[in-house]
Order: C-alpha cells, then structure tokens, then sequence
C-alpha cells in the first residue's frame, strides 16, 4: 500500500499577547489561522469586559468555557446518528417489504 506524505510547514501565529511557532500540514493552514482568530476575538473580549477586575488566568478559563461550550453545541447541532438510525430501520423495513 502505498503511503501519503502530507506536507508539512512552519508557521507562525499571534494568539492574544503570545507568538508561537507550528508546524502543520500545509492543506490545513488556513484552519489554524481561523482557529487563531476566533481565540483572538473571544480572548479579546473577555479581556475588554474583565480586565482589571479578574484575575488574568480566570479570564482564560471564561473564554475556553465558552469556546467549548460553542464546540459541543455545534457538535450536537449536526449530530447526524439520530437520521442514521431512522435511515437504517426505513432500510431494513424496505428490504423486508421487497
């Protein structure tokens, strides 16, 4: 079997006040850099609405909570395993009707 070998490259993203240096798979940069803005506009505003007055690492923990809270519920969203089952029982039901 043949292998893939995906290339790879090195990147640099700006998250909130830290510079990091990735190495991704080249088809999925853009992915990193979207996913590097999002955390960017949530930290920015929990940082614009809490600065001063929490503590710094609690207003990571705000933003992540709601980042993941925004990830589980888009995950739920196109949850397709209720279809599946209903597809899979019309299925078996056609088949025993043929």
């Amino acid at each position: 079997m043949a292998e893939v070998i995906k290339e790879k490259q090195r990147i640099n993203l700006h998250i909130y006040d830290l510079d990091i240096s990735i190495t991704v798979d080249a088809d999925q940069e853009q992915y990193y850099r979207e996913a590097c803005s999002f955390i960017n506009d949530r930290l920015n505003a929990y940082y614009s609405a809490y600065k001063g007055r929490k503590a710094e690492k609690e207003i990571l923990y705000y933003a992540m909570i709601d980042m993941a809270l925004r990830f589980v519920m888009e995950a739920k969203r196109n949850d397709v395993k209720p279809y599946e089952d209903v597809l899979r029982k019309l299925t078996s039901e056609i088949e025993a009707a043929l």
